[in-house]
């Protein structure tokens, strides 16, 4: 897991100053425009629903915990930092429970309005410092649901399921095997299963 942002003395919270309706929101109005300016933000904000790939994913309402530092540059606000962030799903092996934390780091520049860089990026190229505010969520759900793995394990060595009986390999016996009779020959395996003797028995006194 990478070093976690240095506390850096004198520098602001923002916590008390985040819009209530919306712990995603960070005011930037402490921070101001000269280039150089830095505040820090550390909090815990819960995950909305959705936040997933098809066998793992952040439950909604899970704490996410973020550790951010703010840089006022040129173009905008440069966004750097970690996120702690609580996964659930299932092994795409064995289907057995996962729970898991994913320690990942972010950078985004915000751009200002009128910067060069807003007037000369596509809309979807670069995230925009909204007013006074930028939005933290649709960087976090990429930088996460990005890092998702499509095919997650509760092992990286785990066997999966045995393919005829469908139970965990992990928790059989290492000769675990079942018999595989060819479909084509069943028939004639029941008629010798069920007839008195086998083909090439001695006849019994009886019989002569």
């Amino acid at each position: 897991m990478p070093s976690a942002v240095p506390h850096r003395s004198g520098a602001a919270s923002h916590d008390a100053r985040r819009p209530a309706a919306n712990p995603w929101k960070v005011d930037l109005r402490g921070l101001g425009r000269r280039a150089g300016s830095l505040q820090e933000l550390e909090r815990t904000v819960p995950a909305p629903a959705g936040w997933r790939v098809e066998l793992i994913g952040v439950p909604a309402g899970a704490g996410i915990a973020l550790r951010l530092r703010l840089e006022s540059v040129m173009e905008g606000v440069l966004v750097t930092g970690e996120l702690d962030v609580p996964v659930e799903g299932s092994c795409a092996r064995c289907l057995e429970p996962i729970e898991d934390t994913l320690h990942l780091a972010l950078q985004e520049l915000y751009a200002y309005a009128g910067s060069t860089t807003e007037e000369t990026s596509e809309e979807d190229e670069v995230r925009r410092v909204d007013g006074d505010y930028l939005d933290l969520e649709g960087l976090v759900r990429d930088t996460i649901v990005l890092s998702l793995p499509l095919a997650p394990v509760c092992t990286e060595d785990c066997a999966g399921l045995c393919v005829d009986c469908g139970q965990r390999l992990d928790d059989l016996p290492a000769d675990h095997a079942h018999e595989v009779v060819d479909a084509r020959w069943a028939g004639l395996v029941d008629r010798f299963a069920s007839s008195p003797g086998t083909p090439g028995d001695a006849p019994t006194p009886e019989e002569n």
